[in-house]
């Protein structure tokens, strides 16, 4: 039996077989990482339920940290993040905001709020940046870790460059400042470069979840709601999948080839042996890690990227479809750029899995899956017009992938729900399964073509990040 009512031309017959074939690679590697993700993360969890992080916060073994969080136009939300970033569960570290040529008034809120003041601090930069405008700190005793850069704007690497070069200690953490931490991050977050043994740990993140319609206090996360827009409501349930039943596999793998620049710890001398992170791609975080571990891998060093499935940070998501977008595109554009220029990696023995599963896994699934999706769906529009498509069968196949798709998304919330269940309302709970029943119509047809976008702007030539308007955290 056929997919079509005239007779299928051998070009019909390789596009019905391509899009099986590719459709069926896809899901199995879903549910291959979905089951090694869940393997793993009882294992973790059971290994540290009996770990007592008091004792790492009182060890004078504790990793010295540096946060390095830049900003740019964050004035609605920074008064907050800096008060999170100030008390987080951790002794031996130093919070360095970097304030990237801001356009509001993020250094008056800044300056008022800390009682900041020039100083003069001395520091050997290692990396060409934009230039400084002076480097502050507080009178007041109570914020004595906190060092504020304000600098020519030049993006967000830039400004992460600023930090790695003032940064004070061995390892620095990167977070993005529109960002709430929970308070025991640092503790969890430092834990696997102690453990590492034989191998050098050059960097390690952890879950990031949205804390739209969540309440902060005093810089602390307090109460965790379901958000009320659809948008960003589904987005959890796509975070979800992403680092419960995807990022954990490929952290076991040791084939990570990204952590989430939202937050992330890194071994500040291999960060800055390897150059920094790239003002060529908005993709920074990724092609950073790319190259941190081409660095290691070039020089024959043994090492590992640890991945920390707890979730430790959470973020603002757009709730606005054209800023979701302009998110999106970027996210594709940063995908290709590290892509192309790692490109001599792609199935390359000498970087063993990172070369031979890791970059084809992101090549064909990441990169090259929305521009696949459009395509099919073009063809199949021909099809329909020419009536040579068998409604039945294509009406079974769509039914298979919806279910699918649901399914998927059921098993990251069911994840949740036995492991850190962070979302204990019932409603809440009843709110993302419904979700995970409207994004395959609603969602998922926006990603694709907010990637499409992003091819658009690669070839156009299309530079930046573009104007990501922020709505603030809800405060109590």
């Amino acid at each position: 039996m056929t997919f079509f009512n005239t007779e299928i031309t051998w070009f019909l017959e390789a596009y019905i077989l391509f899009i099986l074939g590719y459709a069926i690679l896809i899901m199995s590697s879903y549910l291959i990482l979905a089951y090694l993700s869940t393997k793993e993360l009882r294992k973790y969890l059971k290994r540290n339920s009996f770990v007592d992080y008091d004792v790492l916060l009182t060890s004078e073994f504790a990793p010295h940290l540096s946060l390095i969080a830049p900003a740019y136009n964050e004035g609605l939300t920074i008064e907050e993040n800096v008060k999170s970033l100030l008390s987080l569960n951790y002794n031996n570290y130093q919070v360095i905001v970097v304030n990237d040529g801001s356009k509001d008034n993020s250094m008056e809120i800044l300056t008022k709020t800390y009682d900041l003041v020039l100083t003069d601090l001395e520091f050997h930069p290692k990396i060409e940046t934009k230039k400084i405008r002076g480097i502050y700190t507080s009178r007041n005793a109570a914020f004595k870790k906190l060092i504020v850069v304000d600098k020519e704007n030049g993006g967000k690497a830039d400004a992460l460059n600023v930090g790695l070069n003032i940064a004070q200690n061995p390892y620095v953490v990167c977070i993005d400042v529109d960002c709430i931490l929970d308070k025991d991050s640092l503790l969890k977050l430092a834990k696997p470069f102690l453990e590492s043994y034989g191998k050098r740990i050059i960097a390690t993140g952890g879950v990031v979840r949205i804390a739209n319609q969540c309440i902060i206090k005093n810089g602390r996360l307090v109460e965790v709601n379901v958000p009320d827009v659809m948008l960003s409501r589904i987005q959890v349930l796509e975070y979800l999948r992403a680092f419960l039943l995807g990022r954990m596999a490929w952290g076991k793998l040791d084939g990570l080839l990204l952590i989430s620049g939202a937050f992330g710890a890194f071994d500040k001398e291999i960060a800055i042996l390897s150059g920094g992170y790239s003002t060529k791609t908005v993709g920074e975080d990724m092609e950073l890690i790319v190259r941190m571990r081409r660095f290691m891998l070039d020089n024959k060093l043994p090492y590992s990227v640890s991945y920390i499935p707890d979730p430790l940070c959470w973020t603002e998501a757009p709730e606005d479809f054209n800023i979701f977008k302009k998110q999106r595109s970027r996210w594709m554009r940063g995908t290709i750029e590290t892509l192309s220029i790692h490109r001599g990696m792609f199935l390359n023995p000498k970087y063993k899995l990172l070369g031979m599963l890791s970059v084809p896994y992101w090549t064909l699934f990441e990169f090259l899956a929305p521009a696949i999706e459009f395509i099919g769906l073009v063809i199949t529009a021909v099809f329909i017009i020419l009536g040579l498509l068998n409604w039945y069968f294509f009406f079974l196949l769509l039914l298979f992938v919806y279910t699918f798709a649901v399914f998927f998304s059921v098993i990251a919330l069911y994840s949740e729900e036995k492991t850190y269940h962070k979302y204990p309302k019932q409603t809440d709970f009843f709110k993302l399964l419904m979700a995970a029943f409207i994004e395959p119509f609603y969602f998922h047809p926006l990603t694709v073509y907010a990637a499409l976008i992003g091819y658009k702007e690669k070839i156009m030539g299309t530079k930046g990040w573009g104007e990501m308007t922020r709505k603030g955290f809800t405060k109590k």
